[in-house]
């Protein structure tokens, strides 16, 4: 179910935030010299959300603390739901979330702390949802909501989203096919996208001279699951989808040469909490493959999955409350010691201290407000 969708439903509910701070707008120069652990942090925002979001913040990351501070609001850039890096990560591209029309925007990074607008393309459809840079750097790949659409753009020498080299239609089977992720295999040689309304994975192959989508496969998976994104672990051979309707986690078994996941074992990813709606979103694996982390909408917590040794038989080890609601998004720190999570309900960002060798985590802390924060990345 799209945040589209959501808000044509029911009003934002924002929570009472208890002790948060406030991310307000300042500048670069005028913060003192960090240490050099010290790092940005980029907070995407939607701007239709009561009260509304800024759509791009820049925060500093204390490392140490882990507490995110001000820097700055950076103009031009609205709803920037997804962010990916160049191969160099001096280039980062984000989503403009708009409808009936969105956009991708390029951004000049090589000062972390200081972004620049670089260009903004249209998306060729509505409601992008999230875009990969594919490996050789040459290509940016985007998967357009509520058009079930991938597009791909060709990119310029400096960054620049360039024009558009193909567009492919999803179709659904009993729902209207709502593409929801866009990224390459740990091979590179597939580009794999997830699609919610028509409960399937595709595989294409990319003609990386033309720019142009093949369809290779397309695995189906039971009506009303709900796919939504999915994470390769680190041995390239197998990935972890994420269902939004089902509520559940499927390992998958990847064959790069052949291009084809079979599916295996699935995990529920509430625990003990089973009244109520629940739409999960995102999900990320540790840098050691050890560990899964699955974010709960609507239960309000992060799933905690015990990946071990035996990748296709993970476990769910426990569900923590994210401090915050409706949590959009979360992503490990660059130490790996801290997740953050995106509440954006409550426009808050949450910290929670992590267990690099349990894989357990601990209460929230550290909020920080964000109004309708959608995502949050670490250039390094």
């Amino acid at each position: 179910m799209s945040d589209h969708e959501m808000r044509r439903r029911r009003f934002l509910t924002l929570a009472a935030a208890g002790a948060s701070t406030l991310l307000v707008p300042g500048t670069a120069q005028s913060l003192p010299r960090e240490r050099a652990c010290n790092r940005a942090a980029y907070l995407g925002s939607f701007t239709w959300t009561t009260p509304p979001g800024h759509g791009f913040d820049i925060a500093r990351h204390h490392s140490a603390s882990g507490k995110l501070t001000s820097v700055s609001r950076l103009g031009g850039v609205s709803d920037a739901s997804w962010m990916d890096f160049s191969p160099s990560r001096r280039i980062l591209y984000t989503t403009n979330e708009l409808t009936p029309e969105g956009a991708v925007t390029a951004l000049d990074v090589t000062d972390p702390f200081a972004p620049e607008v670089l260009n903004t393309r249209s998306s060729r459809g509505g409601g992008p949802t999230h875009l990969s840079v594919h490996p050789d750097g040459r290509f940016l790949l985007t998967a357009n909501y509520t058009d079930g659409s991938i597009v791909v753009h060709r990119l310029q020498d400096d960054g620049r989203v360039g024009a558009s080299t193909d567009l492919v239609r999803h179709v659904g089977t009993t729902r209207a096919a709502k593409a929801h992720q866009v990224l390459t295999d740990p091979s590179g040689n597939w580009v794999v996208a997830v699609d919610l309304g028509a409960d399937a994975v595709y595989t294409y192959a990319l003609d990386t001279r033309g720019g142009e989508l093949t369809e290779h496969r397309r695995l189906d998976l039971p009506t009303g699951t709900g796919p939504r994104h999915l994470a390769f672990h680190p041995d390239g051979e197998h990935a972890y989808l994420l269902a939004e309707l089902a509520s559940t986690v499927t390992v998958l078994s990847w064959d790069s040469t052949s291009g084809t996941f079979t599916p295996g074992q699935v995990l529920d990813t509430r625990g003990d909490h089973t009244g109520g709606e629940n739409f999960p979103a995102e999900i990320v694996i540790s840098s050691d493959g050890r560990f899964a982390y699955a974010t709960n909408r609507g239960d309000d917590t992060i799933a905690t999955l015990g990946i071990g040794v035996r990748t296709d038989s993970p476990k769910l080890l426990e569900t923590v409350p994210t401090g915050g609601s409706w949590p959009r998004h979360c992503a490990l720190s660059p130490e790996q010691d801290r997740l953050y999570v995106a509440n954006q309900r409550s426009g808050t960002v949450t910290s929670l201290p992590r267990d690099p060798v349990t894989g357990s985590l601990r209460p929230a802390e550290l909020p920080v407000d964000v109004p309708g924060v959608a995502m949050v990345a670490f250039p390094s």
